[in-house]
């Protein structure tokens, strides 16, 4: 009866994760040699271990990754793709996000950088920190659709509290110039305050004339390119290779 009480109580409270280490160690005749200490432990251990999976579900869900099985461990080294082990595995460790810096992933159609970009995101994720992936023609879709609603200043808060976002396809099609001035308010709210990850077949030394405009085009570059790290993706289309 008393047990029955305690399972009851630690689930009402939302235990959830304790109630079930509690439910094992009563199925376990060995446990009871352990300690009181080393019992509670253990409880506690799962309660923290049952929180952090949610949590790793709710980001990895919220952050709308494109390619979800996208793994760093997975990353494809081959000769002639111009990505070296070293250089993955400090961004891995996520360093660069929690510094608030930038990551800039160019390369031709297929050369697999949205794959590593998605990668990155799910490697924030499962490090706790909020991701969000996103095309920048849909991200100014919906932007546009924010300021039809009234919704534009709340949104852009939404995505400044973010610790990255990763901006996929930028360099499809020149902006407008009211794209050009949401691009540079998403970013001026993240600089020196959070991480960026941007995609492009575009090489970076092109992006000032893909911009246009000349004075939004510094303002948004200075924001973007400065000490950010840079991956240039070589070699051909990863899509062919696998369907050869």
């Amino acid at each position: 009866m008393l047990v029955q009480h305690s399972l009851e109580q630690l689930r009402a409270l939302r235990l959830e994760g304790m109630a079930r280490a509690f439910e094992e160690q009563l199925a376990q005749p060995a446990v009871a040699a352990l300690s009181f200490e080393e019992r509670f432990a253990q409880l506690i251990d799962r309660e923290i271990l049952l929180r952090d999976g949610k949590r790793i579900e709710r980001l990895l869900k919220a952050a709308r990754i494109q390619v979800g099985g996208a793994c760093l461990e997975d990353v494809d080294y081959r000769a002639g793709r111009g990505l070296e082990r070293s250089h993955i595995a400090a961004l891995a460790t996520g360093h660069w996000i929690r510094q608030h810096q930038n990551c800039l992933i160019t390369g031709p159609t297929g050369s697999g950088k949205t794959w590593l970009a998605c990668a990155f995101a799910n490697a924030a994720c499962r490090q706790g920190l909020s991701a969000y992936y996103v095309r920048l023609p849909r991200l100014f879709e919906e932007l546009r659709i924010a300021h039809a609603d009234g919704s534009f200043s709340r949104r852009l808060m939404q995505l400044a509290r973010l610790d990255l976002i990763v901006i996929d396809d930028w360099g499809l099609a020149a902006p407008s110039a009211q794209e050009r001035s949401d691009l540079l308010e998403l970013l001026d709210d993240r600089v020196g305050s959070r991480a960026t990850l941007i995609t492009s077949q575009l090489p970076i030394e092109h992006w000032h004339t893909y911009l246009g405009d000349p004075t939004f085009a510094d303002a948004i570059l200075d924001r973007v390119v400065h000490a950010a790290y840079k991956l240039a993706l070589t070699g051909e289309s990863m899509r062919r290779k696998e369907k050869a």
